[in-house]
């Protein structure tokens, strides 16, 4: 149950990092309102909150937070930019996964 709270809160985080990045770009690439920068900064916030909330050294949370943030990020790219992945892109995203995998739930030296 621990681990899918995690997975959860990872990809939680990694969605309000990337609204909080695609709102700006909107603005500035695609000439949508300035107002977006309003939600975007909102998005942004709630992303560093959202990084607090793991029980874990900060250093390994953000390490292992890089390997969700890609899968999200493919995700992201097949979803909404309708770029469908490629056969290296999947394979890319599930070794970052086994990454975060290896760097969260891996063996601890008790204290």
């Amino acid at each position: 149950m621990e681990m899918l709270k995690t997975l959860g809160l990872f990809a939680a985080t990694a969605l309000a990092e990337i609204v909080g990045c695609y709102l700006p770009y909107l603005w500035l690439k695609q000439g949508k309102p300035i107002w977006l920068l309003v939600p975007a900064a909102a998005s942004l916030a709630l992303f560093a909150w959202l990084l607090t909330l793991h029980p874990t050294a900060a250093g390994r949370v953000y390490a292992a937070y890089g390997g969700v943030y890609i899968a999200v990020a493919m995700l992201w790219l097949w979803g909404v930019d309708r770029v469908t992945p490629t056969t290296t892109d999947w394979l890319g995203m599930g070794l970052c996964l086994l990454g975060m995998a290896v760097i969260m739930f891996g063996p601890r030296p008790q204290a």
